[in-house]
């Protein structure tokens, strides 16, 4: 071999080798990277907290009275969460309504039954209840058109809209009309004394 293809062939080995990575410098990147991560889900919960403290006048949720009557309808499903009433990105996280969560939803002449496992539980009671209807979204869950079940009630001062979806989609409907048809009767009995 002649000089110029030694020189040559070292040149294009020196090509070809890839400089090695220094481990310190990766791991300072990856520590930064977790660093930078972890402020941002602290921010986000300061966001969260704030937004509770500004809902703190909101009321306690009552809680379903001893000896609830039969009930019309019954369904197991998903909480998705509570929005203020017509502003379906406006959600509310006081008392445990931002949580989602599964839920058992019972529907008596007394009111709705909310059970949460995992989370607080509520009663939303007849007088309460403002109407239903199916929708397709609740603030952070978008479904396909009426494939979430959204219940208007009121609490304290506020109206209050309440995202549900049922382990059966065809339930919805007859929730829909259920609460309307409850709503309706209570507002032509007040409207009547």
């Amino acid at each position: 071999m002649t000089p110029a293809v030694i020189q040559l062939a070292a040149e294009a080995a020196e090509r070809q080798s890839a400089e090695v990575t220094s481990f310190g410098a990766r791991m300072a990147w990856v520590i930064g990277l977790a660093v930078f991560v972890a402020f941002v889900y602290w921010l986000m919960r300061q966001g969260w907290k704030w937004r509770g403290a500004l809902q703190n006048d909101l009321p306690e949720l009552p809680a379903a009275p001893d000896g609830l009557p039969a009930h019309r309808l019954a369904l197991t499903g998903r909480y998705h969460g509570s929005t203020t009433a017509g502003q379906w990105l406006d959600r509310i996280v006081a008392h445990g309504l931002g949580v989602r969560s599964r839920v058992e939803l019972t529907l008596t002449d007394a009111g709705l039954d909310v059970v949460r496992p995992g989370a607080t539980d509520f009663f939303v009671p007849a007088a309460q209840l403002r109407g239903a209807r199916l929708d397709k979204g609740i603030a952070g869950k978008v479904l396909t058109e009426g494939g979430l079940l959204v219940v208007t009630w009121a609490h304290g001062d506020q109206q209050i809209d309440s995202g549900f979806r049922s382990d059966r989609a065809a339930e919805h409907a007859a929730w829909v009309e259920a609460i309307n048809s409850m709503n309706s009767s209570i507002t032509t009995e007040g409207a009547e004394r």
